[in-house]
């Protein structure tokens, strides 16, 4: 039959593409929608006795994103992990497309979990809208923590955790670090116990040589995203306020006696699309060092 051939092998090049183009399109969306739990033990000799085995889950960078119906694939991992506290690390909105209604379904699931403990990140101040947002959060019972702190309590030992604003809110970047660091020398005039292990929730990763000048024993960041692409030796490629190749944007960064967990985020801002770099959630167990 004429034109056979050339009609099978045109038959086989639109089968290669299609399934080309069928691999690429479940390779992107299993990148952007398949969460990831990283398991992370901190071991102190400053931790209490009744902290031991303390579970945190840290969540951040949500950026209106939902996973299934009422967030219920992120929820059912929350719940898997069993935690003590929940932690979230800021932007749970995107200013691009405000949309708190998705960021306040997750939040109402997580607080039936456990005390979910909240620091702000640079899009809810750039939404225009955090001050309502914020009335939201707390009345569906988070803790929101601006430039404050709380004792968590097991038995009667404690330990501080600590919440910072995004100096975003300053709406000064040039004086974004000098301001962090003013708000937390405010803060720690406050703490009565200064010897207490002290855990700080700041979006911003970026200043930790900050942070440890403070002797602050663990911080959770989020902000960078996982540098949005990962590659083997390199990590991540960009992170807003970091740019190309990155230092801090995943897993654990120590400086001096301090330890910084970065979380990779839930959710995408500018760029859509992560590449070698899933959604994550963060299980840190606290662990007594004897």
């Amino acid at each position: 039959m004429k034109g056979g051939p050339r009609l099978k092998t045109s038959r086989k090049k639109l089968v290669t593409i299609g399934a080309a183009l069928t691999s690429i399109v479940c390779f992107s969306y299993e990148q952007n929608n398949r969460i990831s739990s990283s398991e992370i033990t901190i071991k102190s000799e400053k931790l209490p006795q009744s902290f031991d085995n303390f579970n945190i889950v840290q969540l951040s960078d949500l950026h209106n994103k939902s996973f299934r119906k009422n967030h219920s694939k992120l929820v059912k991992k929350v719940i898997h992990a069993n935690p003590n506290i929940i932690l979230f690390t800021g932007d749970l909105v995107d200013k691009r497309s405000y949309r708190p209604e998705i960021s306040l379904i997750l939040m109402k699931k997580l607080v039936k979990i456990a005390p979910v403990y909240y620091v702000t990140g640079n899009h809810e101040w750039a939404t225009g809208h955090f001050h309502e947002f914020e009335n939201s959060l707390i009345n569906l019972g988070v803790h929101v923590l601006r430039n404050t702190y709380k004792e968590l309590v097991v038995g009667d030992e404690i330990i501080h955790l600590l919440g910072i604003d995004d100096p975003s809110s300053l709406a000064e970047p040039i004086r974004e670090r000098q301001s962090t660091g003013e708000t937390l020398r405010t803060l720690f005039k406050e703490i009565d116990n200064k010897s207490s292990y002290k855990i700080l929730l700041s979006h911003r990763p970026e200043f930790l040589s900050l942070y440890a000048q403070f002797d602050i024993d663990l911080i959770f960041s989020g902000h960078a995203h996982g540098g949005q692409f990962r590659f083997p030796v390199l990590g991540g490629l960009f992170a807003p306020h970091q740019g190309f190749l990155p230092r801090y944007t995943s897993g654990i960064n120590i400086e001096k006696n301090s330890t910084l967990i970065v979380n990779r985020g839930l959710g995408n801002s500018l760029f859509p699309q992560r590449i070698f770099n899933r959604p994550e959630i963060i299980v840190t167990k606290l662990s007594v060092m004897r």
